[in-house]
């Protein structure tokens, strides 16, 4: 089976040392003027981001491309034109709010 290379980001975004949930808050905020197609390597030292960075591309509607190969525990997504908008206080669509 081959593997495709991560393809090189447009965006990085340096989420080192913060909690999964304030992540995707701020990561949501610097993605928000980005165009659909953009490339995000997101870099999370948060143990449940290999879990939650997928869950929440698929939430809300970006391609969630995998771990990024290197020194940094990094992320990729692609962003998609077809994004389901979040609440402002939650990084998660409305219909799913707790």
């Amino acid at each position: 089976m081959s593997q495709h290379p991560t393809p090189a980001a447009d965006i990085t975004v340096d989420g080192t040392g913060l909690l999964c949930v304030t992540l995707l808050l701020r990561l949501r905020q610097w993605i928000d003027s980005a165009e659909p197609g953009t490339v995000v390597h997101v870099i999370a030292t948060d143990p449940a981001a290999p879990l939650d960075l997928p869950a929440w591309c698929h939430l809300v509607g970006h391609d969630y491309l995998g771990p990024v190969p290197g020194d940094q525990p990094a992320f990729a997504l692609r962003l998609s034109a077809d994004v389901r908008p979040t609440r402002p206080e939650a990084p998660w669509p409305p219909d799913l709010a707790p």
